[in-house]
C-alpha cells in the first residue's frame, strides 16, 4: 500500500524544525504543500510518516506476521513474503524506487553499514536479528532489492519438527542418538530449506555441561542450551580495513576449550580449520553447507578447501578422518521443509577419496528406508 501523500516534501519540512513534530506540525506541512488535510487523511499521514521512519517502515507489518521467516522486494512494485508455504505476494507497495533505496540505507546506517553507489550492497544483522541483505537499482533490476530473513520468535525442538511433519519420530530417535554419540556432521540443503534450524535444534540435545563454541559470519544459531559462546564476523569498515572472517573465529575458538565446536555456515577456507579441528580430538563439531543433496557434499568441500590451498588427497583424508555423518534437509515443492537423507561418510581404499552412502532415507509421512550405508551408521551410533 503505497502512502496517502507525497512524503519526502513533508519530511524535508517537518526536519526544517529542529524538534520532533506533531500532528499539527504535519497539517502545516500538508497546508504548505497545497494538500487537502482532513482528519482521515491527516491520520492516515501521520502514520506513514511514522512507517516510514522507524523499523522496516512499511515492511514492518510483515514482519510481525505469524510464520514468517523472509520479506523480499524486488523493486517498488513487488513485494514478496515467506510463511512457510513458498514465496506469496504482499499487498505492499513503495512509492517509488527513491523510496525502497531510503528505506535499504536507513536500516544499513542503523547497524553503521554504508550503502550507496559506491559500496551499492549490504549484509548485516539488525539489532533485533533480522538478516538484511539489499542491493541498490545501480546494480538490480527491477529496482533495488532488499532480503530480511526473520529470526526464529522461538526456537524449536525436534518435537516440533516431528509435529510439523518435517520428520517422523523414528528421524527425531536417531538424531538424539547422534548428537548423545557426538558423531561430528554437516547439516546440508539449499537456501532457506531450514539447515540453521535444524542445527539449533540438534544443539538443544547437548548435554548442559558440554561447552558450545559457535563461529558465524552474521548471527543465526541460537540454540536452547545454558552454555553457549557465540563469536561473529565482521566485514571491512568504509576504509576496507578491520575486516574479521570465519577463518579466524574458528581459529579462535578452538583456543577457547569448546566441547562442541560449531561453524554456523560453512562457506569457505574455514572447512580447512574446522577439519584440522575435528582431527585434533573436538568431537561432536558440526555445521551447516550449501548443497543439493548429501552426495554432493564431498565435492562442495573439496571446491571449498582448494579456497584454503587444501590440496585434493590431502582434504579427503581429513574429510575421511573427521566426518562422520551428512543430515540432508530439503524443501518440497509446496515449501514444507522435511529431514530427507541420512549419510554417512566412507572413503574408497584405492583412491582415497571420500563419499556419502545412504543410511537412511525419508519420505513423506515420516517413512523410512534403510540404505547400503545403514550398518556403518549403526556402528558408530554404538561406538
Amino acid at each position: 500500500m503505497s502512502a496517502p501523500v507525497e512524503l519526502d516534501p513533508l519530511r524535508t519540512r517537518l526536519v526544517a524544525l529542529g524538534r520532533p513534530h506533531t500532528a499539527h506540525d504535519v497539517a502545516e506541512a500538508m497546508r504548505a504543500e497545497g494538500r487537502l488535510v482532513t482528519d482521515a487523511v491527516l491520520v492516515e499521514t501521520v502514520e506513514a510518516l511514522r512507517r516510514h521512519s522507524v523499523g522496516a517502515g512499511p515492511l514492518e507489518p510483515l514482519l510481525r506476521l505469524p510464520g514468517v521467516t523472509d520479506v523480499l522486494v524486488n523493486g517498488p512494485e513487488q513485494v514478496l513474503l515467506d510463511r512457510g508455504a513458498g514465496l506469496e505476494a504482499a499487498d505492499v507497495r513503495f512509492g517509488s524506487d527513491a523510496e525502497v533505496r531510503a528505506l535499504a540505507q536507513r536500516l544499513a546506517a542503523s547497524v553503521g553499514r554504508r550503502l550507496d553507489d559506491a559500496s551499492p550492497f549490504v549484509d548485516a544483522r539488525l539489532p533485533d536479528g533480522t538478516r538484511l541483505h539489499a542491493v541498490l537499482a545501480t546494480v538490480a533490476r527491477p529496482g533495488t532489492c532488499l532480503s530480511l530473513r526473520v529470526p526464529a520468535r522461538r526456537g524449536l525442538g525436534l518435537d516440533d519438527f516431528v509435529a510439523s511433519g518435517a520428520m517422523g519420530p523414528r528421524a527425531a530417535a536417531l538424531l538424539r542418538r547422534l548428537v548423545e554419540a557426538r558423531l561430528a556432521f554437516l547439516v546440508s540443503g539449499g537456501t532457506g530449506s531450514g539447515k540453521t534450524t535444524l542445527l539449533s535444534a540438534l544443539l538443544a540435545l547437548v548435554p548442559p555441561g558440554h561447552r558450545i563454541v559457535v563461529a558465524e559470519d552474521s548471527r543465526e544459531l541460537d540454540p536452547a542450551h545454558p552454555h553457549v559462546v557465540r563469536l561473529e564476523g565482521r566485514p571491512a569498515n568504509a576504509e576496507g580495513a578491520g575486516a574479521l572472517g570465519l577463518t579466524e573465529l574458528v581459529r579462535q575458538a578452538l583456543r577457547m576449550r569448546p566441547d562442541r565446536l560449531v561453524v554456523g555456515e560453512v562457506r569457505g577456507a574455514e572447512i580447512c580449520d574446522l577439519l584440522r579441528a575435528l582431527n585434533t580430538g573436538h568431537e561432536g563439531g558440526c555445521g551447516t553447507v550449501h548443497a543439493n543433496s548429501a552426495e554432493d557434499v564431498p565435492a562442495r568441500l573439496e571446491a571449498l578447501g582448494a579456497l584454503g590451498g587444501l590440496g585434493r588427497a590431502a582434504l579427503h583424508a581429513q574429510i575421511a578422518s573427521a566426518l562422520d555423518v551428512v543430515l540432508h534437509i530439503r524443501r518440497d515443492e509446496a515449501g514444507v521443509r522435511r529431514l530427507a537423507e541420512v549419510h554417512v561418510v566412507v572413503r574408497d581404499e584405492r583412491s582415497g577419496l571420500t563419499s556419502t552412502s545412504p543410511a537412511v532415507t525419508f519420505g513423506p509421512g515420516g517413512r523410512s528406508r534403510l540404505g547400503p550405508g545403514s550398518a556403518r551408521l549403526e556402528r558408530l551410533l554404538d561406538r
